[in-house]
């Protein structure tokens, strides 16, 4: 028996040259059979997220345009609902005028008719006055002397 004392772990012989070549060819087919469909599926991977990116922040920017938009119509609307606000005040006031002097008008004409009414009561109390007292003077005439008056 013999017992090798070769302590080496590659000892260089032929069988280097044919491991060296079943190595390389181990190599390409690998290369070909994982390694390159892996890097592709990496490099379509990192196309995709960053699609997804761009994607994101081109959605963020269209977000930040609309919210924009937005505050400047809800501005532009809450301009417009106070002037219009202000214009129906305005009108209202106007109106609210109009009706105060309408009715002043109104009482004036009722009180001109009222004062007609009231002088026209009055001079026909007067005249019946007038009468009522020449018949009580007479009456009272008569009844002092006793005596009828003949007009």
């Amino acid at each position: 028996m013999h017992i090798a004392s070769n302590v080496a772990l590659i000892s260089i012989n032929a069988t280097l040259f044919f491991q060296l070549i079943s190595f390389l060819i181990f190599l390409f087919i690998i290369n070909r059979l994982m390694f390159r469909p892996l890097r592709n599926v990496m490099g379509e991977r990192d196309n995709y997220i960053n699609k997804i990116l761009q994607e994101i922040r081109d959605t963020k920017n269209e977000f930040e345009n609309l919210t924009n938009q937005l505050q400047q119509q809800e501005s532009a609307v809450k301009d417009e609902a106070s002037k219009l606000q202000k214009e129906i005040e305005d009108t209202g006031k106007e109106k609210a005028a109009e009706i105060l002097n309408s009715a002043r008008q109104e009482i004036k004409t009722l009180k001109d008719k009222a004062q007609k009414a009231v002088d026209t009561q009055i001079s026909e109390a007067r005249k019946d006055i007038i009468k009522e007292s020449e018949f009580l003077a007479v009456s009272i005439i008569e009844k002092v002397l006793d005596r009828r008056l003949v007009p």
